[in-house]
């Protein structure tokens, strides 16, 4: 793996430069490594010929931690009723075998994310060798969504999600998918599952729905989640400076960050 540095917009009234921070990958071995120094899959230039990767305010459950909140309880017996089939396949052989699998994923795709995911896209995402894995989830022979995850040694990264609209209407499909998941992740015996970008008010479902969480904060795994509401709750906030400059006290900043004495 190889991280690089891309300038971004300079700020001389705060000294503030900024840089995206990103990873290349060069081995399959390597995701277990990635996903721990908190980087992301990057897919939005579908003429990339290599696997990048992002550094972001990601998100992970420790399984060892993990168990069932009142919500998680909540949304199992809103779907106790359906006899769901839950599936876990190799990407390649899966795709290889279900030729409907991408027009269910496009159809999710139009009616949910819109212009941010063309089937160019789509296409470009399936074609990557991060996303290793479908979860499929069935009723009566019908699709009712799918997952594309990353499995690598003890980890799993839940990637894209795609559900039918229709169900998502009268049944948490989205958030049962997601339990499902992390429990047949803990089931497996894996250590981590990777839950993507925690920014916004948006993604505090994610962070309300599961115990045993944990955010890269920039520095490492940080499991304050009363820091991490605050975070989301002000990300639309515009801000003069990054959070060292802004703190009341830069050296308790430290202190805290770095754990210095």
């Amino acid at each position: 793996m190889k991280i690089f540095y891309s300038e971004s917009l300079p700020d001389y009234d705060s000294y503030t430069f900024n840089y995206g921070i990103y990873c290349l990958k060069e081995d399959q071995a390597e995701l277990p490594v990635i996903y721990e120094k908190g980087f992301l899959p990057y897919t939005g230039n579908v003429s990339l010929e290599y696997d990048i990767f992002y550094l972001a305010r990601s998100l992970r459950v420790d399984l060892s931690d993990f168990e069932d909140t009142s919500e998680n309880r909540r949304v199992v017996r809103k779907m106790a009723d359906l006899d769901i089939e839950v599936g876990f396949h190799e990407k390649v052989d899966f795709l290889a075998r279900d030729p409907h699998f991408k027009d269910f994923a496009m159809a999710y795709c139009e009616a949910r994310i819109g212009d941010a995911m063309p089937r160019e896209r789509l296409d470009y995402i399936l074609s990557r060798s991060t996303g290793s894995h479908i979860l499929s989830f069935v009723l009566d022979n019908e699709p009712l969504g799918y997952v594309l995850c990353t499995l690598y040694d003890s980890m799993l990264h839940y990637w894209f999600s795609f559900f039918d609209v229709k169900m998502m209407e009268v049944h948490p499909l989205g958030k049962w998918m997601m339990w499902k998941s992390i429990t047949l992740a803990k089931e497996r015996g894996l250590k981590q599952v990777y839950l993507g970008t925690c920014y916004g008010t948006k993604s505090l479902y994610k962070v309300r729905d599961h115990r045993g969480l944990s955010f890269f904060d920039g520095y490492q795994w940080n499991k304050d989640i009363q820091l991490l509401k605050s975070l989301c709750k002000s990300d639309a906030d515009a801000k003069p400076a990054d959070q060292f400059k802004r703190s009341n006290d830069a050296n308790d900043y430290l202190k805290q960050v770095l754990k210095l004495p």
